[in-house]
């Protein structure tokens, strides 16, 4: 017996039953057929007697590889779960199950049963014979696991009360099968239900030839949706909730989208839904997470990208609704961080960020993961590897942590020398992408790396200049803030954003060319309230005036503190700049010796 049996969602099963369950196993059907009539048969009278629904999942070699007791949706498979296929292949697995009537009508007929059933009052019971078609669930589970079809046996208990009076009683009624199409119909479903048949009839049903011209469609009318190796495509999904409109959500969204682009992922389609709050065990409504994985599996997606930070449940259940991988804005920043980091130290806080997102989210599932050992303080041979895992992830954050106060204290020892030298510092903070890293090659004559992308420069960096009174002062470039920061980050990168705490003077720099500025600066200014730094002398610098029109520049400079308009590409407004942060220097440090340049 090389298939599993799962009975996880069964309870009181008697150990014929179960035999009967493990003789499925065995069974074999022929590689070119959907089923076969005694499957079928078998099937439905197992899953009369149990009371639960039966479902057989067969590979395209005619292998019942898996018989688990319960609908479709809660099959438990690695090679379902797991697998990731092209737009122009299916999964190769098909999954046969069995709809029972309601429970009452079951009670009603074990009764006459055990009355010795009269047929003749059959007609009493039509509701018997009447067929469930496809559950969401169900079309849920074919989207997400891309499987080969779906067939639905609608269970007669009829046929068992027939067989008790010595005719030839079918337990197995009529079997309805569905499958994938490559695009929507005309009424903008993306599967087909084909009509109702017996099982004699599905029976000789072509498999080979009905997958084959399936997976035709699918690379002939979807070229444009095949994945070149190792790409990721990801829909992006946000809520509109009582603290956000339509409109702010779609900025949102074109924010995330810029974020997926700069580490490395491919945008195919977006979805919102409007509810006041997310839901608390999936996120999104049950309805919602289908219609996700019904255009992740129409646009060839293998990614989704929630723009808010999910609880680890949260990631778990809706990744296991929609059938692909999903990200949170957290992790996907912290992708990017990773990417981008490239010195010691930046690499250093990164990791502690990601282990520290990471941690609450190890689970253990199944078996492989009890505890085996037993007995007071034996751990040996029956710690998990969830154990394990954690266990190490904790002793390198306990190194990482104790890395970052040494990088602290470090810092530390820097800052004291400036002060030693009477050495004033600027620290430039904004929004990502502002134009900081580009401010600070203008202004210090350096070649600090630039990039028109979010977080380009992740790595502190700190350059001298003169003011027009030929003095010398420090600017320190931080890393760009942005919205809904993740606060692991923020705590990982403490030692780094302690430069801004410690500053003389801020330079705000500010993207004026920028449709949703004002937020920007709102999101920059939340950020700086966490790092006690709000307080600061602040010049804000509205950079990019190059893009703006005069009057809207303007206006901006009217909502903002101490404005100074620049442009670092075109080196525009550098002299009102310097000045400005030369007299904010000697108001808060006036007795700075003078040095010379």
């Amino acid at each position: 017996m090389h298939g599993k049996l799962d009975l996880a969602n069964a309870k009181g099963l008697k150990k014929s039953e179960i035999q009967q369950l493990e003789r499925l196993l065995t069974k074999r059907i022929p590689k070119d057929r959907v089923l076969t009539t005694d499957l079928a048969d078998s099937v439905a009278e197992i899953s009369y007697e149990t009371g639960h629904p039966i479902s057989v999942v067969i590979n395209r070699r005619g292998h019942i590889v898996n018989v688990t007791v319960g609908p479709p949706a809660s099959v438990n498979m690695p090679e379902l779960r797991g697998v990731r296929v092209g737009p122009g292949r299916l999964c190769g697995h098909r999954i046969v199950h069995t709809h029972l009537p309601n429970s009452q009508t079951v009670r009603v007929a074990k009764k006459k049963d055990k009355d010795k059933f009269d047929s003749t009052e059959d007609s009493d019971h039509k509701d018997v014979l009447e067929s469930k078609i496809f559950s969401k669930e169900s079309l849920q589970c074919l989207a997400r696991n891309r499987l080969d079809l779906l067939a639905q046996i609608d269970v007669d208990p009829a046929g068992k009360f027939s067989r008790m009076h010595g005719e030839q009683g079918k337990m197995a009624d009529a079997v309805h099968i569905v499958h994938l199409l490559p695009g929507r119909d005309s009424e903008g479903r993306l599967w087909k239900v084909l009509d109702a048949q017996t099982t004699r009839g599905a029976q000789e049903d072509d498999f080979d030839e009905l997958i084959a011209s399936l997976e035709d469609e699918f690379r002939t009318q979807a070229p444009g949706l095949q994945m070149a190796e190792g790409e990721e495509r990801a829909v992006l999904v946000a809520l509109i909730g009582a603290h956000n409109d339509s409109h702010q959500v779609e900025d949102d969204l074109d924010e995330l989208a810029q974020l997926a682009r700069t580490a490395g992922a491919t945008i195919c389609g977006r979805l919102t839904q409007a509810r006041p709050m997310p839901h608390p065990k999936h996120f999104l409504g049950s309805g919602k997470a289908q219609e996700v994985a019904l255009m992740a599996q129409e646009l060839g997606a293998n990614l989704v990208i929630i723009d808010q930070e999910l609880s680890p449940a949260q990631q778990r259940n809706l990744e296991d609704m929609v059938g692909v991988k999903v990200l949170d804005r957290t992790e996907l920043i912290l992708d990017i961080f990773s990417q981008r980091a490239q010195t010691k130290e930046g690499k250093l806080q990164v990791e502690l960020a990601q282990l520290k997102y990471l941690l609450p989210r190890l689970v253990g599932k199944g078996q492989q993961l009890s505890r085996l050992g037993g007995g007071i303080g034996t751990r040996g041979p029956g710690e998990t590897k969830l154990e394990v895992d954690r266990r190490i992830i904790r002793a390198r954050l306990n190194h990482l942590e104790k890395e970052t106060e040494r990088i602290r204290s470090y810092r530390d020892t820097q800052r004291r020398q400036r002060i030693s030298q009477n050495m004033p510092v600027v620290a430039l903070v904004g929004y990502t992408n502002s134009g900081k890293s580009t401010l600070l090659n203008a202004l210090t004559k350096s070649d600090v790396f630039v990039e028109d992308k979010l977080f380009a420069t992740l790595d502190p960096t700190t350059r001298k200049t003169v003011l027009p009174d030929g003095s010398n002062v420090l600017i320190s470039d931080t890393v760009g803030f942005i919205k809904k920061l993740p606060t692991s980050l923020v705590a990982a990168f403490r030692a780094t954003l302690e430069e801004v705490s410690n500053a003389d003077v801020l330079l705000h720099v500010v993207d004026s060319s920028h449709p949703n500025v004002l937020e920007q600066i709102v999101s920059v200014f939340d950020v700086l309230a966490e790092l006690a730094a709000v307080d600061k002398p602040i010049i804000t610098v509205l950079n990019k005036a190059d893009k703006v029109r005069p009057e809207d520049l303007a206006w901006l400079a009217a909502q903002v503190p101490t404005p100074i308009v620049t442009s670092a590409t075109n080196r525009i407004g550098f002299g009102s700049l310097l000045i400005q942060v030369q007299e904010l220097i000697s108001e808060v440090r006036p007795d700075r010796k003078r040095s010379s340049a």
